[in-house]
C-alpha cells in the first residue's frame, strides 16, 4: 500500500509539472531524494518516463477535436486539411530533439543528469522567461493562430525542444514557449503547440523505455506504473485547463521566479547535504 501512495505522489507531481514550464525533472530528481520508490533502478529509470503516459491522455482528451484529423462528410471518412498540415509541422519540429534522443540519450544521461545541470537549467531559464516577457510587454504576437506557424517556425521551436532534450531541468514545456514567444508566437498559441509537441515525443520516449525494459513487469510494478499513469492523468486534464486560462489573462513572469527559486533549492540542497556528509 505504502507503494502505490508513492505512485500517487509521483503522479500528482508529474501532472503539475509536465506542462507548467517549471521542470518536471527538477522536481522529480528533489521528490527522489524524500520519496524512494522500493524498487529496482531499471524499473524507476522506466517509470519516471512512462508515467508520462498518463499526462498524454489528457492532451489528447481535452484537445481531441484539434488533433484528430478525420472526419465524417457525406458518409465518407475525410481528411481535415488543416489539422494534417498541423501534423506535418509537429513532425517537423520533432524530429531534432528525436534524432539526439535516440542516438545519445544514454550519453546525455551520462553527462547531464545531474543536480548542477538541473539548478542552473532551472535558474538560466527562468531568467530568460523574465526577459522575455518584459520584452514582449508592449509587442503584439504576430502568430496567434496554429496553423499561422508555418514549417520554418515549426523547425525553430523544435530546436528549442532540442535544448530540452540535452539539459535536464530546461523543462521541455518550457524551452518550447521560450522560443515560440521570442520569434512572435501568442502566448495561447506557444502553450497548444508545445501541448501538441509532447504527444509523438512523449509517447516514442516511453514506447523507448518500455522496449528497453522488457515487458516481464511483476504485479505489484505494474500496479504502481498503472497508479502513476491514472493519477498522472486526472492532474494533468486540470492543470492544462487551468493553465489555457491562466494566461489569457497574465504572463509567464510567475513561473520564471518560481524556477530560479526551485534552481536555488535544488543547488543549497545538493550542496549542503554533500557536505554534510563529507
Amino acid at each position: 500500500m505504502l507503494e502505490f501512495l508513492k505512485a500517487v505522489l509521483f503522479g500528482i507531481v508529474e501532472g503539475i509539472t509536465e506542462w507548467l514550464p517549471i521542470s518536471s525533472t527538477g522536481h522529480m530528481i528533489l521528490l527522489d531524494q524524500f520519496v524512494k520508490l522500493e524498487a529496482s533502478a531499471e524499473f524507476l529509470e522506466m517509470f519516471l518516463v512512462v508515467i508520462q503516459l498518463g499526462a498524454i491522455l489528457a492532451v489528447v482528451l481535452i484537445f481531441w477535436k484539434k488533433l484528430f484529423p478525420f472526419k465524417k462528410y457525406k458518409g465518407k471518412v475525410m481528411i481535415k486539411k488543416d489539422t494534417f498540415i498541423m501534423w506535418c509541422k509537429i513532425a517537423v519540429a520533432c524530429v531534432p530533439a528525436a534524432a539526439v534522443g535516440i542516438l545519445f540519450d544514454e550519453k546525455l544521461n551520462e553527462l547531464f543528469y545531474n543536480y548542477q545541470t538541473v539548478a542552473v537549467s532551472l535558474i538560466v531559464f527562468g531568467v530568460l522567461f523574465i526577459v522575455i516577457e518584459n520584452r514582449n510587454k508592449n509587442i503584439k504576437p504576430k502568430i496567434t493562430r496554429i496553423k499561422d506557424i508555418t514549417l520554418q517556425t515549426a523547425v525553430m521551436i523544435g530546436i528549442f525542444q532540442l535544448i530540452a532534450a540535452v539539459f535536464p531541468g530546461t523543462s521541455r514545456s518550457g524551452a518550447t514557449i521560450i522560443g515560440a514567444l521570442m520569434i512572435g508566437v501568442s502566448r495561447t498559441v506557444a502553450a497548444e503547440f508545445t501541448f501538441f509537441l509532447a504527444v509523438p515525443v512523449m509517447f516514442g520516449a516511453s514506447i523507448l523505455k518500455i522496449a528497453g525494459f522488457g515487458f516481464n513487469f511483476t504485479g505489484e510494478e505494474m500496479m504502481v506504473l498503472l497508479t502513476g499513469m491514472s493519477v498522472a492523468f486526472i492532474v494533468s486534464v486540470i492543470v492544462i485547463k487551468f493553465l489555457m486560462g491562466y494566461i489569457k489573462k497574465h504572463d509567464f513572469k510567475v513561473f520564471g521566479w518560481y524556477r530560479i527559486v526551485l534552481g536555488v533549492i535544488v543547488l543549497a540542497y545538493f550542496i549542503f547535504t554533500k557536505n554534510s556528509v563529507v
